[in-house]
Formats: structure tokens, C-alpha cells, sequence
């Protein structure tokens, strides 16, 4: 593991219940009502796919100029929540002070556009980050990997290097398409596992040691001999369990 790769809302922010806040009234200002089931489908996705599930759900005409501006207005409502100040994700600032500590680099990977990001970064603290990169800086948002991509190019690694952090299945599933392995930490919604993700309740309690620990047993499941990869399998799951009864209150 050359570098670490975290995503921003839900992961280290827990942001996700101000998104909720500012769907709900992006919802009223559109004259609907935004059921659980629509904004679990939002979480963690770029600003066209979110319009565009938006709008299908309304039974609104999908008119480009129309979902921009709709887009702009969510962006800037949330915006004003941001500046209220961010909560942070158990952990998340523990485990960020341990990688600065150790010169790991971290790039922030999200799908937030960039001057939203950068009001978020005024609570984190942009001195954690080698690089940075935003939703509206890539031709394709999570879940398509190219986010992640930018990001180990920024950092001139290859993605397979990198252990990426993350909270939801789009974001999960952008990760693992760069070549990632992932470490999971379900925020808003539940993520679905994978053979290169590793899921904990919480980042809570984890340090570099651990997640080096974690990309190894993630990175080269392919090297082993059959016999060798199941009682590798069986230590993992086991460690895994530990981590989850542990992060557990």
C-alpha cells in the first residue's frame, strides 16, 4: 500500500444527513415528497445521475438546462448547511492524523463539486491531502472509477496501490473499477460485499498498521494456492468479525 485514497461525505464527514436536509427541500421546491427508498439510491452519486433519478422520479420532463439548474440550486443550499460546521465519522480524524503522522499520502476522492468541496475542506483541513479531487473534474462520476483514476495519477501511482476508503455502494463500486481495494465503513446505507472490499462498522480504532494489514489481505487473494486462499479466507473473515464486534457499541 503506497497510498491511501478517501472519499469525503459519510466517510469522513458524516454529511449525509445535511444531503438529506437539502434533498428534502430540493423535493418541496420541485412540489414532491422524497421517500427513504429514492434518497438510498442518491446517496454518494454524481449531480447527473442524482437529477437525472430525481427527475424520473417526479415524472419531470428530463430538460438538460432545467436538471442544472436544479443541480446548482441543491449545491449552493447545501453549501449554507456546510458552513454550519461538519461532524466528523467516528475515527476519521484519528485515522487521518495517523497517516500524516507516518507522510502516507491520501488524496480526498469525492463526488461533490469542487467549491462545495472546498467549504467541507474548511472543517476537515486541507493539510491532509496530497491531492484532491471533485466530481465536476472528471468527465464520469462514481460510480464510474474515473474519479479514482484521476486521483492515482495525481499521485503517480497505479491504482492497484492504493487502498481506497469509502461509505457507499457507488462509491465501493467506482473504487474496486479503478483497481482499488476498498475498505468499507456503511454510512447512510448498507454497501454489498465484494472480493476486494473489506467492511468494518466503523473507522474507529484503525491505524496505518491496520490498513496495511487489510490491503494485503485484499490486494493478492489471486497469488494464493486454492488451499491456501481458504484458510486465508477463513483468518480474514475472522479478523473481520473481530473488527465488527469491536466497532460495535
Amino acid at each position: 500500500m503506497r497510498a491511501v485514497l478517501c472519499d469525503m461525505d459519510g466517510t469522513l464527514v458524516d454529511s449525509e444527513k445535511l444531503w438529506d436536509v437539502a434533498m428534502d427541500a430540493l423535493y418541496d421546491r420541485l412540489g414532491g415528497v422524497l421517500t427513504p427508498e429514492v434518497r438510498a439510491t442518491t446517496v454518494g452519486g454524481c449531480a447527473e445521475n442524482t437529477m437525472r433519478i430525481v427527475y424520473d422520479d417526479l415524472g419531470l420532463s428530463p430538460d438538460p438546462a432545467a436538471m442544472a439548474d436544479s443541480a446548482n440550486w441543491l449545491h449552493d443550499y447545501t453549501a449554507g448547511l456546510f458552513d454550519t460546521g461538519l461532524p466528523w465519522c467516528d475515527g476519521a480524524r484519528e485515522l487521518l492524523d495517523g497517516l500524516a503522522a507516518a507522510a502516507m499520502p491520501v488524496a480526498l476522492v469525492t463526488n461533490t463539486p469542487r467549491a462545495l468541496a472546498e467549504r467541507a475542506l474548511n472543517t476537515i483541513g486541507r493539510h491532509y491531502f496530497s491531492a484532491v479531487v471533485c466530481g465536476d473534474e472528471v468527465s464520469r462520476g462514481k460510480p464510474a472509477p474515473d474519479p479514482y483514476l484521476r486521483a492515482a495519477a495525481l499521485l503517480e501511482l497505479d491504482p492497484g496501490w492504493c487502498l481506497a476508503v469509502e461509505d457507499s455502494p457507488t462509491g465501493a463500486a467506482a473504487a474496486e473499477a479503478a483497481g482499488c481495494a476498498v475498505l468499507v465503513a456503511p454510512n447512510a446505507v448498507p454497501v454489498p460485499a465484494g472480493l476486494r472490499r473489506w467492511q468494518v462498522a466503523s473507522l474507529a480504532g484503525l491505524g496505518l498498521a491496520d490498513l496495511h494489514d487489510i490491503y494485503t489481505d485484499l490486494a493478492t487473494p489471486h497469488e494464493r494456492e486454492p488451499h491456501e486462499r481458504e484458510s486465508h479466507e477463513r483468518e480474514s473473515h475472522e479478523r473481520e468479525r473481530a473488527c465488527l464486534s469491536a466497532d460495535t457499541p
